[in-house]
């Protein structure tokens, strides 16, 4: 008897798997012919059966499946069939279809970024972009740069919702944004080149051409997610949710200049002045000798109406950065906005000669203080502004020759 169940069971086993063999020759058939679907349906048909197959036909199986799922353009299915068939196959030893599929999906994964590449960069279809960066994406989640660039051409397109989940998902899986770049320098050029890989590098040392390999790790996009998170929030207009965001990110990293940064720009975004000077204050503690920091606090200063400390600020950021154009620039207008209470105290004073000559006296002092540092702003990034504003001060100060040469500079300008 025992013998008799046993010799049924083979025969079970036999059957079923004859009957698999001939379903998936109907599906390589099918797929022959560029019928899809058909194969697709035969597939489906199979998927209770297979886990009791022969490897052989497993793998065969992922592998059909792939190729008709791929056919019908039903990327992410013919994605994960392909995936399972490299599991399969690693798992039990044997490689007989995992060789001729890789190709297969790199294609399909290049063919996809390029459209979503060509969407953004030529089309300007922001929307579409993001369905194509976001399936590339899910076609090869290792590939995360994907995910990020999906997220932004949504921010691009304003669906904003759509944005904010590809950024939490970003940061669920803990993707930092973080590149290593691969250099060395051109012994032709004396220039240092980014030469894209490291076997591409190590190949150009060791020709001769190149020398000084060096590699580089770029800054990380972490708190760019968080800013960008925040910046849709307050988009939308939920402001506490920017805030909130904003604020459980900093907590989790309160010495990161970066989010300091971040959350400055949205209070400023707010117009919230106190707390973004708060925020500059405590940049500062953080890296005392940036001198945009020191540039960024003068600003905040001028606007709330405090001069001195206005003043202060920006000579300790050109003192930081010698060549700082916009902070000599804003430092001559800080100064030279000390002149309206002064001429408002002159229009009271017309008929009285001897106060108006003092404050007149005053008025040219507070020229004679803003002119370095205007000439300064001028040398080093001219414009119309700078220009004009030395030929009104050159002729108040009476100072004719200079007068004349920034008068036709300025009509040249013109």
């Amino acid at each position: 008897m025992k013998k008799q169940v046993l010799a049924l069971s083979l025969g079970l086993v036999t059957l079923v798997s004859f009957g698999q063999k001939k379903e998936l020759k109907s599906m390589e058939k099918a797929i022959d012919k560029q019928d899809f679907n058909g194969a697709i349906s035969i597939g489906n048909s199979l998927q209770g059966s297979i886990g009791e197959a022969d490897e052989k036909y497993q793998a065969k199986y992922y592998f059909l499946s792939g190729q008709a799922l791929l056919g019908a353009k039903k990327y992410e299915e013919a994605s994960a069939s392909f995936n399972k068939l490299f599991d399969y196959e690693e798992k039990v030893g044997k490689q007989r279809y995992s060789k001729e599929a890789r190709p297969m999906l790199e294609n399909l994964i290049q063919s996809v970024s390029e459209k979503a590449i060509s969407l953004y960069n030529k089309d300007k279809n922001y929307n579409e972009a993001s369905k194509y960066f976001y399936m590339t994406y899910k076609l090869s989640p290792k590939d995360t740069s994907f995910a990020y660039n999906a997220a932004i051409s949504a921010t691009q397109a304003k669906e904003y919702d759509k944005a904010i989940e590809y950024y939490k998902e970003l940061r669920k899986v803990g993707y930092t944004g973080k590149e290593v770049m691969y250099f060395a320098t051109n012994k032709s050029t004396g220039k240092e080149e980014n030469l894209g890989s490291k076997t591409q590098r190590d190949l150009m040392v060791k020709s001769g051409s190149h020398i000084k390999p060096v590699q580089k790790t770029t800054e990380g996009k972490g708190a760019i997610i968080v800013k960008n998170i925040a910046l849709i929030l307050k988009e939308q207009g939920k402001t506490d949710e920017a805030i909130a965001a904003m604020s459980e990110a900093r907590k989790a990293n309160p010495k990161d200049l970066a989010l300091i940064l971040n959350e400055a720009q949205l209070y400023i975004d707010l117009n919230q002045m106190d707390k973004f000077g708060e925020l500059m204050n405590e940049a500062i503690s953080l890296d005392p000798n940036n001198p945009t920091l020191y540039y960024n606090l003068g600003v905040v200063n001028t606007n709330q109406g405090r001069v001195e400390d206005a003043i202060k600020y920006y000579k300790k950021a050109i003192e930081l950065k010698p060549d700082y154009a916009d902070a000599y620039m804003n430092l001559s207008a800080v100064i030279l906005g000390k002149e309206k209470e002064i001429v408002e105290e002159m229009n009271k004073n017309l008929s009285n000669f001897k106060k108006y000559d003092q404050l007149a006296l005053k008025q040219k002092q507070v020229y004679k203080d803003a002119l370095p540092y205007l000439e300064k702003a001028d040398s080093l990034n001219r414009s119309v502004d700078t220009v004009k504003s030395l030929m009104s001060i050159y002729e108040v100060l009476e100072m004719s020759a200079k007068s004349k040469e920034y008068r036709n500079l300025y009509k040249s300008m013109q």
